[in-house]
C-alpha cells in the first residue's frame, strides 16, 4: 500500500487544497491534526480513500490527498483509520 506523498506535489493540487481550506473554512486546528496524521507516514489504499477528523474529512487517491470535505459532505472510497 502506498504512503501519503508530502513532497513534490503538483502545484495545481496544492492550490486546489488551499482553496478548499479557505472555502470550507477548515480551522488551523484541523489542518494541524491532519499534519500530525501525515507525520506518521500512514499507508493508504491505492484507490480512493478518506480519513475522518473531528471537523473535516481528507480525501485522496493513492499517495495523493485530493480534497478536504466538511462534516455532512459524503466522502467516497475506503475509510482509513
Amino acid at each position: 500500500m502506498p504512503k501519503i506523498r508530502r513532497h513534490k506535489l503538483p502545484r495545481a493540487l496544492i492550490e486546489h487544497l488551499a482553496e478548499r481550506i479557505l472555502q470550507r473554512e477548515i480551522s488551523v486546528d484541523q489542518i494541524g491534526l491532519f499534519g500530525d496524521w501525515c507525520d506518521t507516514l500512514p499507508e493508504v489504499p491505492a484507490g480512493t480513500w478518506f480519513k475522518r477528523f473531528p471537523g473535516m474529512i481528507a480525501c485522496g487517491e493513492g499517495e495523493l490527498v485530493k480534497t478536504f470535505l466538511i462534516p455532512g459532505q459524503v466522502p467516497h472510497g475506503e475509510e482509513v483509520f
